[in-house]
C-alpha cells in the first residue's frame, strides 16, 4: 500500500514562490526543500526537476490570477468597477521592490526556456480572455473593441509591474491604481 501524501503540492509551490521572490532564478531545489521542510527527493519525485517545478508554479499562478480577477470583478456592483478591481488584483499583494525585481529576473529565465515560455503564452492568453469578457460586460463607451481593450489593459498592468520592479517609487498599489484609473477614466467619459 502506498504511503499517504502528507506534504501537499501547494506547500512545495508556495515555498518555490517564496524563494523566487527572495532569490530570483538562482534558487535551488535544496533551498525549496529546506523552505518546505521536506527532502529534495520529495520535490524530485513530484516534479522531476527544477523546470518541472517551475512549470507547475506557472500553471498554478495562471489559475490563481484568473480566479482572483473573477472574484474581484464579481464582488463589485458595477461591471466597470469590476473590471478595475480585476486589474488591481492581477499582481496580488506585490509590495516589495526586491521581490518584484527577483520575479522579473525569473521571467527572463522563463522566456528562454521553451516549456516555460509556452506556459507564459497560456498565462497571458488566459488573462486577456478574462479581461476581454470583463471589458465587454463593462460596456465603457470610449473603449476600443473588447479584444484590443483587453490587450491594452494587460500590457498596461504588465508594464506597470515591470517599471515598478525597476524603478520602485511609491507603493505599487497606488501606482497601478493611478495608471489604471487614468485609462479607464478616459474610456468611461467618451
Amino acid at each position: 500500500m502506498a504511503r499517504p501524501k502528507t506534504i501537499t503540492d501547494e506547500r512545495l509551490l508556495d515555498a518555490t514562490a517564496v524563494l523566487v521572490g527572495r532569490k530570483g532564478p538562482g534558487f535551488t531545489l535544496a533551498e525549496v526543500a529546506a523552505e518546505a521542510g521536506v527532502s529534495v527527493g520529495t520535490i524530485a519525485q513530484r516534479f522531476g526537476s527544477k523546470s518541472g517545478l517551475l512549470q507547475e508554479v506557472s500553471r498554478t499562478a495562471t489559475r490563481i490570477a484568473v480566479a482572483r480577477m473573477r472574484a474581484a470583478a464579481t464582488a463589485a456592483v458595477d461591471p466597470a468597477d469590476g473590471l478595475r478591481a480585476a486589474l488591481l488584483t492581477l499582481f496580488g499583494e506585490l509590495a516589495d521592490p526586491e521581490v518584484a525585481a527577483n520575479s522579473l529576473a525569473q521571467l527572463g529565465v522563463d522566456l528562454v526556456d521553451p516549456s516555460l515560455r509556452a506556459l507564459l503564452v497560456e498565462h497571458f492568453t488566459a488573462v486577456e480572455d478574462e479581461l476581454r469578457d470583463l471589458v465587454r460586460a463593462a460596456a465603457l463607451p470610449g473603449a476600443p473593441d473588447p479584444a484590443l481593450a483587453a490587450r491594452v489593459l494587460a500590457g498596461l498592468v504588465n508594464g506597470i509591474s515591470m517599471d515598478w520592479s525597476i524603478r520602485p517609487r511609491g507603493a505599487f498599489a497606488d501606482r497601478i491604481a493611478e495608471d489604471v484609473d487614468s485609462v479607464l477614466g478616459m474610456w468611461r467619459k467618451a
